[in-house]
């Protein structure tokens, strides 16, 4: 399979980009080189690989969530620029 000039435009048009045909030449042997590439690739022999989905081992960072006791709302609210009832008062976003 390779590509053409014509996938190329088909593409471009799809994303509305404006391509000069020095471009669409350009782009279409990099993407049939890519092609060939990928095909190489096909080639080797992977009979012995695990499938993986990640080629380095992934370690979860995050802490374990935990039930622990709230800041009080006094200390919460001395954050806040502006405060009604115990509730952040913030400007209106409504046109």
């Amino acid at each position: 399979m390779s590509i053409t000039v014509k996938d190329v435009e088909h593409v471009a048009d799809l994303a509305r980009l404006e391509l000069s045909d020095q471009e669409k030449e350009l782009f279409t042997e990099q993407l049939n080189a890519i092609l060939k590439y990928a095909e190489k690739l096909g080639e080797l022999d992977t009979d012995d690989v695990e499938p993986t989905s990640h080629v380095l081992p992934l370690a979860d960072v995050m802490r374990d969530d935990e039930v622990r006791e709230s800041l009080p709302l006094e200390a919460v609210m001395r954050n806040a620029p502006d405060e009604e009832d115990g509730q952040f008062k913030v400007p209106a976003v409504l046109e």
